[in-house]
């Protein structure tokens, strides 16, 4: 005597609970959606954060952020496709149930954010991984960007004669010509009074100075270019400089020749470095 085989599962009448785990299934896409816009908001702000904690904080809206805003951005856009592809097959999934087609299979949309996600995180890994910590010689000199009054000040492994001479050497070097130095601390010791050693070297070369001043002929006050090299209560020997951004800001300076009053950074870079002993 055969056995009667078990009855077939009905799939033509979907219940309540089939159609609410449906719509807990779109509500979770939506909320994986929405957290990878806005971990994508963070990641592509990265850079600018970056930027202002090393102290660039002039003109930050204005500049690249590197890679960190790439890969935000695809995590912004990975986001607003997570959302329409789920709408689209939540509007299909519930339409099988009605029809009672529905048959179980792995979640494309799940298997492709994960395999996203996965290959983002590899490549953010691998960026960060690409950024070099400041080599020890670079770290000897730390820029202090002082935004309230435009300063930037640096520290110099040498003693304040030794930081002149070498930034002395480096303007001969390349023809830039030096128009004073400036001993305040030799000018108050004749006066009767001390004060640490403190001397400002005036220097420039008409050939980028000229078109500055044409182009903004305020900043004819800011020039020539200078170099404070003075000693600080502890002993150690600093270079201080007026910031390219903010005589960018108060001078309104064109773009294209913010370069020309770069210099003293640089300058100031090479002298402290490589002051002799």
């Amino acid at each position: 005597m055969l056995s009667a085989k078990p009855p077939m599962p009905d799939r033509t009448n979907s219940g309540p609970s089939d159609y609410l785990a449906a719509e807990r299934t779109f509500l979770a896409w939506i909320r994986t959606g929405l957290a990878l816009m806005g971990f994508g908001f963070v990641v592509a702000r990265f850079g600018l954060f970056l930027q202002a904690l090393l102290g660039n904080r002039a003109d930050l809206a204005s500049q690249r952020y590197g890679l960190s805003f790439w890969f935000g951005t695809v995590l912004i856009l990975a986001g607003v496709l997570v959302n329409v592809v789920s709408t689209w097959s939540h509007v299909r999934l519930v339409r099988e149930l009605r029809r009672g087609e529905f048959s179980p299979l792995p979640s494309r949309l799940a298997i492709a954010v994960a395999l996203l996600l996965a290959v983002l995180g590899l490549a953010m890994a691998a960026y960060l991984l690409s950024v070099r910590e400041p080599s020890k010689q670079e770290t000897t000199v730390s820029t202090n960007v002082q935004s309230s009054n435009g300063v930037i000040t640096i520290d110099s492994r040498h003693s304040v004669d030794q930081t002149l001479h070498k930034l002395e050497q480096i303007l001969e070097a390349k023809d830039i010509k030096l128009f004073a130095l400036v001993d305040h601390s030799g000018e108050a010791q004749k006066a009767g009074m001390q004060m640490r050693p403190t001397k400002l070297l005036i220097f420039g070369n008409p050939k980028a100075g000229t078109p500055l001043m044409i182009a903004s002929p305020t900043i004819a006050i800011d020039l020539p270019l200078k170099l404070l090299v003075w000693e600080d209560a502890s002993g150690k020997t600093r270079i201080s400089y007026n910031d390219p951004k903010y005589l960018k800001e108060r001078h309104d300076v064109p773009q294209d020749l913010v370069q020309n009053i770069a210099a003293a950074g640089m300058l100031a870079a090479e002298g402290a470095n490589g002051a002799q002993k």
